[in-house]
């Protein structure tokens, strides 16, 4: 009788381990759909995002609102949103906010219910209906980690009385941590490497830096999604010290650039551009001498961390997310490569 009771526990230890074991193998997000990040400061599509949208079956919008950062010791809403046009017709729209970590520093009395208050109003003064989710953004770490779960545990909350779900952004480096209190996380596949100082690595994306980070995908106990960049840097070097980035520059000027590689130019006269520098200032010398290198994660090294994803956590791409939508970055790939991810 003994041995017969010892059988039953055993055998029922041992469901409970499968089951448990494959809800958190399992990965993947409720309703998953081809979805995609808006990161600007306006609202506005061309007729090439347009048609991308429309020729890959985008379904999910997760729409940059505004961010939350630090005004004289107070978190404050900063660079919100403008609203153009509409938004696509049959496109879901996840309202999304970037919090500084810094803001996890000061008190966060009544913030949740102001941001959850700014999203839902400008909503209804946009016209913008159906919206069932908002997402927050922040790269918290150890020492926010408890105050930032606080946060979004009355973000939550708010959002339940709304009938609304939470995701959050999640990356590499927070899986070795606990997940936070959230609906589902998507997991960042970008910036995951440091610009400095200059190497052979791609720091947008190298699967030497994402490696160690694989180990934790199958114990993390938080539904996931995967986002994936399609974009590029250019990076300015003063030998082998990073300067800044260079966004809004023109690198076929060929009075101050000369390019003597694939992806690498110098330059060749001074110019002082209104790019933010590393050292603080709104505004960055590129003197002579300096080096551009270029960054872009190809199609196949992209495709291919993917399936190194998919390996440790099956389902993780059954919704993909790319960053972001974009003119200037969508037209450096091939149309194929789209349709190879998010057929994934």
């Amino acid at each position: 009788m003994q041995m017969r009771r010892l059988y039953i526990i055993t055998f029922i230890l041992i469901v409970v381990a499968t089951v448990a074991g494959c809800r958190k193998n399992a990965g993947g997000v409720d309703n998953p759909q081809p979805s995609a990040y808006y990161w600007r400061t306006v609202f506005s599509l061309d007729s090439c995002e347009k048609a991308f949208i429309n020729d890959n079956g985008i379904k999910r919008l997760y729409v940059r609102y505004f961010d939350v950062v630090m005004h004289d010791s107070v978190p404050m809403p900063n660079a919100t949103l403008r609203f153009d046009q509409p938004f696509p017709d049959g496109v879901e729209v996840v309202p999304t906010v970037f919090i500084m970590e810094n803001c996890m520093g000061c008190s966060l009395d009544g913030v949740a219910a102001k941001l959850v208050d700014r999203v839902l109003q400008m909503n209804e003064t946009n016209d913008v209906k159906g919206v069932r989710e908002i997402q927050i953004d922040c790269d918290w770490t150890l020492n926010s980690q408890k105050k930032y779960f606080a946060f979004l545990t009355q973000v939550d909350s708010i959002l339940d009385s709304h009938n609304m779900r939470l995701s959050v952004t999640i990356r590499l480096h927070q899986l070795a941590t606990a997940p936070p209190p959230a609906d589902y996380g998507v997991l960042m596949m970008y910036n995951t490497g440091k610009v400095d100082p200059k190497g052979d690595r791609n720091p947008i994306l190298d699967i030497r830096d994402v490696k160690p980070y694989l180990r934790h995908l199958s114990r993390y106990d938080l539904p996931l999604c995967s986002a994936w960049p399609c974009f590029g840097w250019n990076l300015l070097y003063s030998g082998n010290q990073f300067k800044a980035f260079l966004y809004d520059v023109n690198l076929d000027e060929k009075s101050v650039y000369r390019q003597v590689a694939p992806g690498h130019r110098v330059v060749i006269a001074n110019r002082s551009l209104p790019e933010p520098n590393s050292d603080g200032s709104d505004y960055t010398t590129v003197a002579i001498g300096d080096s551009v290198i270029t960054v872009r994660p190809t199609a196949n090294q992209i495709l291919s961390i993917v399936d190194e994803l998919e390996r440790e956590r099956p389902g993780i791409n059954n919704q993909v997310v790319i960053y972001s939508i974009d003119n200037k970055n969508i037209n450096k790939y091939d149309k194929q490569f789209f349709k190879t991810l998010f057929a994934r």
